[in-house]
């Protein structure tokens, strides 16, 4: 029996003109390489149904569920700075949306389906390694906690891609709470279309901020909305070591999920100016630079929402529009520093916040120190957990100096001691907040490789497997947890995939 989709899609039906409507393109020979089952049924999809030819046929494009609205959406973006007035989706298209067992709308998309209207000379299509690391980027996330857009399938299509090399080709199909943009807003504020503008930003208050709906400020409202998300979520990925890699303003989602894993990668080494995409010359988007970039990219989003808060020719209401929105943007690093606080708390197993200066220093300290003596991130703040359950050992063994870290010990534990919470209890918090297991990027390029040059997909449902348990250490996965080589790690790049 054929899997069924109740689609509800409020896209296409509510912002006609902002999308093309586009068709995939077929292909020879779709097989089911992945399917998120656990996704699936959340979505209240029939997993069954869906793992079959006819399932493969779907996710493939060569057969639409009934209901589906196949449509490009068109937007527009900062890339490394520089303003693209139209770029849309080159090779996605959203099938439509659904309700999902909590009540949530989620969109359904695939990406590498073809060309459209806004492919810029490119095939639209995809290889096989960007997917599966698609998969791989976007469960480890999930796992750890951080918001993120989801892989709910992939398919292999039978046909090869041409890129430096021949590729064997597949189809992503992505789950996410929008594909809403800073970029989509920037298009139609450019154009001047300010009926479609105020019609996308009440389309993104009631599916991301209902409550916000018919108030009178509300773009200023959203506005704020979507800087408290960011904050978090940038926060999020400080703490766990993650760098996107491509914080494109067409890559910044108005819900606060993380979108597109094309070129990122996990941190080792504490490094602050860690770049890892193959694209980043200039370091724009290294690891410290992350909510810089984020706060940038909100400014472009004011920028684009003032046309609805006061007209071009009321000069008062233009400069009150504009201290409202700078105030919004000048308020966001300090969200974003207590939120990183917080996490940095449950990190270093702190429960009381009295004093945020001293805490501060406290953190900041650790990650000097971290720096100074190139210590892998992840498992630096795991083994603190250690040493707060009384075993030194496993963390000592990190550092190469003994000196540095025994007084920034002596410190952390007198700063411990003034929560009285017991070792073992403090330890548990601290494991809770700190993963064992992150995708290290020599782990993720093994995987990839098998599956791409041999057709092994072995490694890569090993490693997801492991990644769905960050916070488990067990003998099975331990050589997951191991750093990659130095050598490796300086030379490491990921790429874009189109």
């Amino acid at each position: 029996m054929p899997a069924q989709f109740a689609f509800d899609n409020s896209y296409a039906r509510d912002l006609q003109g902002l999308y093309l409507p586009w068709q995939p393109a077929t292909v020879p020979q779709p097989r089911l390489l992945y399917l998120n089952r656990d996704l699936a049924t959340e979505l209240g999809l029939d997993t069954a149904a869906l793992d079959s030819a006819d399932g493969a046929a779907l996710f493939a494009g060569n057969r639409l569920p009934e209901g589906a609205a196949p449509l490009a959406q068109a937007y527009a973006g900062h890339q490394f700075g520089n303003f693209s007035p139209q770029l849309g989706d080159g090779r996605a298209l959203l099938l439509g949306e659904l309700i999902d067992r909590q009540g949530r709308r989620r969109d359904i998309a695939f990406k590498g389906s073809g060309r459209t209207p806004f492919s810029r000379g490119g095939d639209g299509k995809a290889a096989l390694g960007p997917m599966l690391r698609e998969v791989l980027i976007g469960e480890a996330m999930h796992a750890l906690g951080v918001p993120t857009t989801r892989a709910l399938a992939v398919t292999a299509t039978g046909e090869t891609v041409q890129r430096e090399l021949p590729l064997p080709g597949a189809v992503l199909t992505r789950v996410a709470a929008s594909h809403l943009r800073v970029g989509t807003f920037q298009m139609f504020a450019a154009r001047g279309e300010l009926d479609k503008l105020r019609a996308l930003a009440d389309h993104a208050i009631a599916r991301h901020d209902p409550a916000l709906a018919g108030t009178a400020d509300r773009p200023l409202a959203l506005l704020r909305a979507v800087a408290g998300r960011q904050a978090a979520l940038l926060a999020q990925w400080m703490n766990v070591g993650f760098i996107h890699g491509v914080m494109n303003t067409d890559n910044m989602t108005i819900s606060g999920e993380t979108i597109d894993y094309g070129p990122c990668a996990f941190m080792e080494a504490y490094n602050p100016r860690a770049v890892f995409s193959s694209i980043d010359h200039q370091g724009r988007y290294a690891y410290a630079n992350q909510p810089l970039i984020a706060r940038w990219n909100l400014a472009r989003l004011a920028e684009a929402l003032l046309p609805l808060m006061a007209a071009a020719d009321d000069e008062a209401a233009v400069r009150q529009a504009v201290a409202q929105v700078t105030e919004v943007i000048d308020d966001f690093p300090e969200l974003f520093r207590v939120a990183l606080l917080r996490g940095q708390r449950a990190k270093l197993g702190l429960q009381r916040g009295d004093d945020d200066a001293a805490d501060q220093a406290l953190a900041d300290d650790w990650l000097a120190l971290l720096q100074a003596q190139r210590v892998d991130f992840t498992l630096a703040w795991r083994r603190l957990a250690d040493a707060a359950a009384g075993d030194e050992s496993p963390l000592q063994a990190l550092f190469a100096e003994a000196q540095p870290l025994q007084a920034w010990l002596a410190r952390w534990r007198l700063r411990l001691a003034q929560d009285a919470l017991p070792a073992q209890a403090c330890a548990a918090r601290m494991r809770a907040a700190s993963p064992w297991l992150i995708p290290r990027n020599h782990r993720v390029e093994e995987a990839l490789a098998a599956a791409s040059d041999d057709a092994d997909l072995a490694p890569f449902e090993r490693l997801l497997a492991a990644l769905r348990q960050p916070w488990d250490e067990t003998a099975q996965n331990a050589h997951y947890a191991e750093p990659a080589p130095a050598s490796v790690t300086a030379g490491y790049r990921t790429f874009c995939g189109t």
